[in-house]
């Protein structure tokens, strides 16, 4: 029996194909794919800007939601029927890193959607390998497939999250409007932030308050610093940087107030570089962390948090297309079109 899948053959190359529907042999489940939301990273794939743990042949999309079509013999405790994701780090467990729990920075790391098939198709199979490690993530009550898909970039924010931690009556700045930014402006209001500042395209700013922001601003260079400065009372305890442009590097530690707490967690154009003035990290006592990947524990609580509605980020996905316009899919992405743009497979 076949399938339809969007197959990146190589760069620039991703296209539908009718491939082998895959059968869940023992300790595998099938999922039948429901939504798979696109990223930025899905579109540096496709156009070779990022090449590493990337197979050829791949089916593509790592931010999906399905329902279990199937399951392989010695699978207990998933029933037909339940809806579920998958957290897409599949690691080692034996190495260092796993070892001190970091499996999201596995030094033998795949992902699906980058080596592991992944959203992109009708069908998606859980390999044996990771339903041993704990991947498959089932949802405790039922959710629009588009906000399931939603808990993969939850669960990157969260473990972002974990590195500064928000606490209630903290002022906090996020730099970037995208997808991204906003699920931090949503977390950082889940976590009791009084002040929260998102800066970013001027059209991207009624959704950042509608998600929690208490003031949203387009400004740049010196004026975003002075703006920053001023709302958060001179400096934010909290400053993320949620879009990859290294002139926000130096800025970002501008804004921080004494003692503040700095991420990176935006992916960086690869070898780029940028100017810093380190004494305002020694002089202010900052603490600068990064954020990538997930844990699969940061799975579970994004499912939570999206099941009970504590965390309410439906109104990201604004567009929906069938598989069959993956490629007007991947268009709408490029050219920025809404927030978020899911694929529903018919």
């Amino acid at each position: 029996m076949d399938m339809t899948a969007a197959v990146l053959r190589g760069v620039g190359d991703l296209s539908l194909r009718r491939v082998p529907r895959p059968e869940p042999g023992p300790g595998e489940v099938l999922l039948k794919v429901e939504a798979n939301t696109i990223c930025g990273t899905d579109l540096r794939i496709i156009s070779g800007a990022k090449t590493a743990g990337v197979r050829p042949g791949v089916i593509m999309g790592h931010e999906f939601a399905g329902r279990v079509a199937a399951v392989g013999d010695g699978v207990e405790g998933v029933d037909v029927g339940v809806q579920a994701t998958c957290s897409i780090v599949l690691s080692c467990g034996r190495c260092a890193r796993c070892l001190a729990g970091r499996e999201h920075l596995c030094e033998s790391l795949r992902l699906f959607g980058y080596e592991i098939d992944g959203g992109m198709a009708e069908y998606l199979l859980v390999p044996r390998e990771a339903m041993e490690r704990g991947n498959l993530v089932l949802a405790p009550r039922e959710l629009e497939p588009t906000t399931l898909a939603l808990a993969e970039p939850v669960s990157c924010c969260l473990n972002g999250a974990r590195q500064f931690r928000v606490r209630p009556g903290d002022s906090v700045a996020v730099l970037g409007t995208g997808p991204i930014g906003l699920l931090h402006v949503a977390l950082a209001k889940l976590a009791g932030a009084t002040r929260i500042v998102a800066v970013g395209r001027p059209g991207r700013l009624d959704p950042a308050v509608e998600l929690g922001a208490t003031h949203a601003l387009s400004a740049q260079g010196e004026d975003l610093t002075r703006e920053v400065l001023r709302l958060t009372g001179g400096g934010a305890d909290v400053a993320v940087v949620a879009v990859g442009d290294p002139a926000l590097a130096d800025q970002v530690l501008q804004i921080a107030a004494i003692g503040g707490r700095v991420n990176y967690f935006a992916g960086f154009p690869k070898g780029s570089t940028a100017l810093m003035e380190p004494n305002v990290i020694h002089y202010r006592e900052l603490q600068v962390t990064g954020g990538s990947n997930a844990r699969r524990a940061d799975v579970r609580r994004a499912v939570e948090l999206l099941s009970s509605g504590a965390l309410d980020v439906a109104s990201l996905v604004t567009h929906r297309f069938p598989l069959a316009e993956i490629d007007a899919a991947i268009a709408a992405v490029r050219q920025r079109a809404g927030l978020k743009v899911a694929v529903v497979p018919s």
